[in-house]
């Protein structure tokens, strides 16, 4: 085998492999041997047919092996001969081939590029954080109070108010024509929930029990439903009862409903939760700046094959989001070329942040343990609640789905320890700054 190196340019190398017809040759009769020990051909014994009945049967099969293997062998010492370390599968193109010819074929390789990361002792980031407000407390226990309030119907000869729920009968209509799904009987409404079209429950609105109310809206055009959107609808609605709501009250009882001995453990349990909820949101904060400060601190060159991949995925999702309407404000009135460089742009600094974080991961003896695999395989079944045998069965018949959970928990290994190693100063915010995207404050900067 004959490996020459034919081009060397930035993180590419191109090299021409040359396979002698001998080699080929050599390795055809080699396999059409171990294929002769196996195979049952009437009128000879297993390992004793001919070579030449051999090569009239299975030859053609024999030799698309053979050539496979070749071709692999051939980069793969291309690779290994030059200690390279390739960032994708090497690209191969066979270049000349006939039967008793030497073989010929040309390998592309796109390397890794080699990183200095940079004093990361020296860098320094800032953590937001907010605290768990008593008021913050009070309006959870408030949502819980209401979620497990009871009606009563009202005995009164009065008209509904905004708050009070109604049961209704409604059946409505389009152009005179009955539509499915515009009918309901013994309808619990609350006036003022905004559950209803717009309009609906503001027409309802001083109609007293056993009323009859003629309610004329239309449809939003952004209306779920395509052949209702924009479309004017009138429904006769019954009014069978007006009752009112009363919050259930905060005591002990209530805090036993979900589980817990006292108020105050329930208390205590909304504040931990909060507090990890804010915790969360600080950490995704801490680490988009850190990224954003190691994206300054590196510019090394990057593999255009891994930039190509990522940009395909990131410009199918835009896509995808464009089919259900969902087009970010931003990207609004720009060509589609003008798009294709930006997002080539972000494609460009994903990757060169993920092989950073790769080689920051491989100087530190940063991995991935079975058991952490694992429990997110456990915690992604626990997502599909009602289907978790299914979801189990894949991952267990789907090895590679497994895997493909190993690069989110690297990265958050590895960008934990740079938390650990960098300077991080945290700053108390308020919780609406604290939640805003990080995006509208760079918009109001603008």
């Amino acid at each position: 085998m004959q490996i020459i190196e034919t081009s060397a340019e930035g993180l590419r190398r191109d090299f021409k492999v040359v396979i002698t017809a001998q080699d080929i040759e050599s390795r055809v009769q080699t396999r059409l041997t171990e294929v002769g020990k196996t195979v049952k051909i009437p009128g000879f014994r297993p390992g004793k047919v001919p070579m030449p009945i051999l090569k009239q049967r299975y030859g053609q099969s024999v030799m698309g092996e053979v050539l496979e293997a070749a071709v692999n062998d051939g980069a793969q010492q291309a690779v290994s001969d030059n200690n390279l370390r390739p960032a994708l599968q090497p690209k191969i193109e066979v270049l000349k081939f006939d039967p008793g010819q030497d073989l010929e074929f040309a390998v592309q390789v796109e390397l890794l590029p080699e990183i200095e990361p940079a004093d990361l002792s020296a860098v320094e980031i800032e953590k937001p954080v907010a605290t768990v407000a008593d008021d913050t407390v009070t309006e959870a226990l408030g949502r819980l109070s209401k979620g497990r309030r009871t009606t009563e119907k009202v005995e009164e000869d009065r008209p509904a108010v905004t708050g009070d729920i109604l049961l209704i009968d409604f059946d409505g209509s389009v152009d005179g024509e009955k539509r499915p799904g515009m009918k309901g009987d013994d309808y619990e409404l609350e006036l003022g929930s905004g559950s209803f079209i717009p309009g609906f429950e503001d027409q309802l609105v001083g109609a007293k029990a056993g009323s009859d109310v003629t309610v004329n809206v239309s449809f939003p055009e952004a209306y779920h439903a395509a052949e209702l959107a924009g479309k004017a609808a009138v429904f006769e609605v019954k009014v069978k009862e007006i009752r009112s709501a009363k919050d259930a009250e905060l005591n002990d009882d209530l805090a036993k409903s979900f589980g817990f001995d006292d108020l105050e453990a329930l208390k205590a349990a909304i504040k931990e939760r909060t507090e990890g909820e804010y915790g969360q949101t600080s950490r995704l904060r801490a680490k988009r700046s850190l990224l954003d400060k190691l994206a300054e601190l590196h510019s090394f060159e990057v593999p255009a094959g891994m930039v190509e991949i990522e940009f395909d995925q990131i410009w199918k999702r835009l896509q995808e989001e464009l089919a259900r309407g969902g087009a970010d404000a931003e990207d609004e009135g720009k060509d589609e070329e003008a798009l294709k460089a930006e997002y080539r742009d972000i494609a460009v600094r994903r990757v060169r942040l993920g092989l950073l974080l790769s080689e920051i991961g491989r100087r530190n003896n940063i991995s991935v343990t079975r058991e952490e695999l694992q429990k997110a395989m456990f915690d992604e079944v626990r997502r599909y609640p009602g289907q978790e045998q299914q979801v189990f069965e894949f991952f267990q018949k789907n090895p590679q789905a497994v895997e493909s959970l190993r690069a989110p928990i690297y990265e958050d290994k590895v960008v934990d320890f740079i938390l650990g190693t960098v300077k991080v100063n945290e700053v108390t915010v308020s919780v609406e700054e604290l939640m805003r995207d990080p995006d509208e404050d760079e918009a109001a900067a603008a």
